[in-house]
């Protein structure tokens, strides 16, 4: 199977039409045809179903998308890895990030980059812990930010410093936005929007047992996803503070939860890990930052 016609594949998975497909190859329609056809049978399964219009993808052939693309994605890394080892003076950096303000500290070390290296480029995806640990663990980031404790047997980290502070995001409108600080009880008799990892991680260490009070409602993983919802009067936010635009001119506000909730975030990469030489640079301008903190701070 070669990385070629894995991109022929999902040309077509993307474009839905044999022929658009050929053209965005700039290639022949009966050759990338055969070639699919082929495909298929060194997998032993049928990849496509075809219509008189358009093609769609089998079960099979979802499967073989998800893994092409993860495929795809890491024979791009390994080739700009490669053609970087020479050349710090640019590049890419793959890194995965949850949501949180304290992503100040990777932008602080990103500027200061920028100064002495202006061609590398930065690939930032967001996701909880679990999803940006998956694709470390995958190869496909060169580091994560996660707002879970690391597991130490299968990551180097650096504690960043401050915390954030969870709390409820309300329409100013909401009765329970007079209030300076918001109790459990307060919020059970409101749908509530979360993250899946603040229900699963961040909200029992907040309310323990009464976490089966809260009636959650939906889950995001981008909190200015749950700020629309909550715009939309339909229930309340759990999350961080200073995620969501709540100043002077917003619809919504911020009210603390209490007892006070923090979560501390962490910068993480594989152990015995071997950096891109522009991977290693930001690695160190994060040391050196976030280092430069705690020493202030003590």
């Amino acid at each position: 199977m070669e990385i070629r016609v894995l991109r022929y594949f999902l040309e077509i998975a993307r474009e839905e039409n044999m022929t658009r497909a050929a053209e965005r190859l700039h290639i022949s329609q009966p050759s990338l045809s055969r070639q699919m056809k082929e495909l298929e049978s060194e997998l032993g399964k049928k990849l496509f179903v075809r219509s008189s219009y358009s093609i769609h993808l089998t079960e099979e052939g979802m499967l073989l998308r998800k893994r092409a693309e993860d495929l795809l994605a890491m024979a791009d890394k390994i080739t700009n890895e490669f053609k970087t080892l020479d050349d710090i003076t640019g590049g890419d950096i793959y890194i995965g990030c949850a949501e949180s303000y304290l992503i100040k500290y990777l932008a602080q070390a990103v500027r200061k980059l920028n100064i002495r290296y202006s061609g590398i480029r930065y690939h930032i995806t967001s996701g909880d812990t679990e999803q940006v640990s998956e694709r470390l663990d995958r190869g496909l980031f060169d580091m994560a930010f996660i707002v879970e404790p690391p597991d130490l047997s299968k990551y180097n980290y650096l504690e960043v410093p401050e915390t954030d502070t969870w709390g409820a995001i309300m329409r100013k409108d909401c009765p329970l936005s007079k209030k300076k600080t918001i109790h459990i009880e307060d919020i059970i008799d409101y749908p509530i929007f979360c993250s899946e990892q603040s229900a699963r991680v961040d909200l029992p260490r907040w309310c323990g047992e009464n976490i089966d009070k809260l009636n959650i409602m939906a889950t995001f993983n981008l909190a200015n996803n749950e700020a629309v919802f909550v715009r939309e009067g339909l229930g309340i936010a759990l999350t961080f503070d200073r995620l969501v635009d709540t100043g002077s001119d917003s619809e919504l506000c911020f009210r603390p939860v209490t007892p006070a909730l923090h979560t501390k975030m962490y910068v993480i990469w594989k152990k015995y890990q071997i950096f891109t030489p522009i991977a290693e640079l930001l690695l160190n301008e994060l040391k050196t930052i976030i280092g430069t903190s705690l020493k202030n701070s003590d």
